[in-house]
């Protein structure tokens, strides 16, 4: 396992970690409640962290939280109704189905 991300903001960790789970890549969040223990302990110890469950992920997992999913891609069609969906969108506005995940 390797940590790919850390903050003290909370909204932060969690989308990151949706942003990854939706690309397929297994994640573990870690110290959610250490914040607490901030003054007894350093404050960089008491930070939220995103791990990648499988290392070979780590270097995919980081370009994704730094820089994003690429918005500039192609569209794509939705496994379950075939509606065209631009690429920024995860979902497919017809039926709701979840986009597959982008090959590694």
């Amino acid at each position: 396992m390797k940590r790919v991300f850390s903050s003290h903001n909370l909204v932060l960790i969690h989308h990151s970690r949706n942003l990854l789970e939706a690309e397929g890549i297994e994640t573990e969040v870690r110290n959610l409640v250490l914040s607490s223990a901030m003054g007894e302990l350093p404050p960089a110890e008491c930070q939220a962290e995103v791990w990648v469950v499988h290392d070979v992920d780590a270097p995919r997992a980081q370009a994704l939280v730094r820089y994003g999913r690429d918005r500039q891609g192609p569209a794509w069609n939705c496994v379950a109704c075939g509606e065209l969906c631009e690429p920024q969108f995860t979902q497919c506005w017809k039926c709701g189905a979840l986009r597959t995940p982008a090959p590694a």
